[in-house]
């Protein structure tokens, strides 16, 4: 009897647990815009098992369903940002004498110990072996700011060194890397950037000289292993060399190589070396892209384009020099971008372009939109245009039967500052956001009117003791945020040192800041990102060493 109970009390556990990992969910009476398809007015979404069961206009929910009444809002394909950051791991430092960090001894002595400990005959930084899924952090937390903006979805890549590594497609939810990743490797990314230190190249051009000099190394090396595998007797075999390996499938056009390239300039460097050497090349950022875009049809060269738009950094002043033509031009001209290329015919995704704050993709979307491009091909190029660049709309990027189950709801209009998302979904996942209160209009205590609607911005201010997560040494930290209305000022302090808030934002989703602190004998730029439930706060803190998480508590 005791052994039948405790199987029935087995079977039913089992029974439970695959009952949440089955969840199933219907939205209903929602506008859906499939992407893919016309747009449904009032229609159901169903999610079972992770995946999109069925979408249309007269559809029942399914008896097992959790009902979401979707009235009033909009059910999008969850949104991509075609280059990011995020989940990479930041680059451990260690103590050394000197202050944290050390000095150029101590950065010097690393540089050497990570030319040691790697077996590639190059310098760190010319190394495209690097595969950056092997510097994913798993981990949802860290991406609870870019979901409630409405990312579901992104490509993410290291940003240091000429090459940036092997990039990944990854969703924002998932309890480890493999559950996390869509498609590893995407592609090589390639920066205009050098190693300094004195050593090889020290100069852009010395740059672009390498890059070729390897990819004509690695063509002869590819050459020489074929002949030595053909027929290996009389031969010498030919040295392995891992780096140069690593430019095979480029050389084979397996796998394109994206070049991190604004200017017009960099653009054509680089489109003169895919035609040299019959690889597929995607431009990343594309700031003038715009003015190669039939050269860019021409070769099948799609753009990553950047919605991080130029802008003045400081404020204006009437003993100020006024500023150049061409960096005014280039201003006025960025958002027209996107429509030139689209009706050039040039394939293009969207990214964020570290924008200090996410709101900016959705806002300079619909600067694109003003500036002539449909808002058809804007919600395209940040779903599934950005899906078929990245090689995975057969997955993802439209709401279609047999797809990831990656959709979000939005309340209101989707390129406007004051739209809420509610719900998101990640591989089937659920994540809800509380809605902010709703905006007080023409009305005040005393009885009268107001001029304007009061805009709904989180309450953030306070003082926090936080913990920030850098990988494998947590440290602690003081983070006191002084808010007015939507400005934040106040100061991060931890063991490295004090930042200055600036540039410091509320908004109804959490709020943003940038800061600088000296760190290993130079000054480096950090932009915060967070969100305050109650009296527990959590966010990312983004370097050029990487993106970490933080969480704390409010102090009394």
């Amino acid at each position: 009897m005791k052994l039948k109970l405790f199987l029935l009390f087995a079977v039913a556990c089992c029974l439970a647990a695959t009952e949440v990992r089955s969840q199933t969910y219907a939205i209903t009476n929602a506008r859906i815009v499939t992407v893919s398809g016309p747009t449904i007015e009032k229609g159901t979404v169903v999610l079972r098992n992770g995946l999109i069961d069925a979408v249309g206009p007269n559809l029942m929910p399914p008896a097992d369903a959790v009902v979401i009444d979707g009235t009033g809002f909009t059910v999008y394909p969850g949104f991509i940002d075609a280059l990011t950051n995020l989940g990479i791991q930041a680059q451990q430092q260690q103590q050394r004498p000197g202050g944290v960090g050390g000095g150029p001894q101590a950065q010097q002595q690393q540089q050497q110990t990570a030319q040691t400990v790697s077996n590639s005959n190059y310098p760190a930084g010319l190394r495209p072996e690097e595969l950056v899924l092997d510097d994913l952090r798993p981990g949802e937390s860290q991406f609870e700011a870019a979901r409630n903006a409405g990312f579901t979805t992104v490509l993410t890549v290291g940003r240091t060194g000429i090459f940036n590594g092997k990039s990944a497609v990854i969703n924002l939810a998932g309890d480890s890397v493999s559950a996390m990743t869509i498609r590893s490797p995407f592609a090589e990314h390639f920066s205009f950037a050098t190693i300094g230190g004195g050593q090889y190249p020290g100069s852009l051009l010395g740059t672009f000289s390498a890059l070729r000099q390897m990819l004509l190394d690695a063509q002869r090396l590819q050459k020489l292993q074929k002949a030595y595998t053909a027929n290996p007797r009389g031969m010498k075999r030919p040295d392995p060399d891992r780096s140069l390996e690593a430019l095979f499938p480029i050389l084979d056009r397996q796998m394109s190589l994206v070049f991190n390239a604004n200017s017009e300039n960099e653009i054509n460097r680089a489109l003169d070396l895919a035609k040299e050497f019959n690889i597929r090349a995607i431009i990343a950022g594309g700031t003038e892209s715009w003015k190669l875009a039939d050269r860019l049809k021409a070769q099948d060269v799609a753009v990553l384009l950047s919605l991080n738009f130029p802008k003045r950094t400081a404020a204006a002043s009437t003993d100020a020099d006024p500023e150049p033509l061409d960096v005014l031009r280039m201003r006025a001209e960025a958002p027209k971008g996107a429509a030139r290329l689209a009706q050039a015919g040039v394939k293009f995704a969207f990214q964020s372009g570290g924008a200090a704050t996410l709101t900016d993709f959705f806002t300079n979307a619909g600067k694109a939109v003003e500036n002539g491009l449909s808002r058809d091909a804007a919600i395209r190029a940040m779903t599934l245009g950005s899906a078929e660049v990245l090689g995975v709309d057969d997955r993802l990027g439209s709401i279609e039967k047999g797809k990831i189950a990656n959709v979000v709801l939005v309340r209101g209009e989707v390129f406007a500052r004051d739209r809420f998302v509610s719900r998101i979904f990640v591989d089937g996942k659920l994540f809800e956001q509380k809605e902010p209160p709703a905006r007080r209009e023409g009305s005040t205590r005393g009885g009268g009117t107001t001029a304007a609607p009061v805009p709904a911005v989180a309450s953030v201010g306070g003082n926090y003791s936080v913990i920030i997560d850098i990988p494998g040494q947590s440290t602690s930290g003081t983070l006191a945020l002084v808010q007015q209305g939507a400005v934040l000022t106040g100061t991060l302090t931890t063991q490295i040192g004090v930042v200055q808030i600036k540039d410091g934002k509320v908004t109804a989703e959490g709020f943003t800041f940038s800061g600088s602190i000296e760190f290993g004998g130079t000054q480096m730029e950090i932009v915060v990102r967070g969100n305050v439930t109650g009296n527990q706060i959590s966010g990312t803190i983004d370097s050029p060493q990487g993106a970490v998480p933080f969480s704390g508590t409010r102090n009394p």
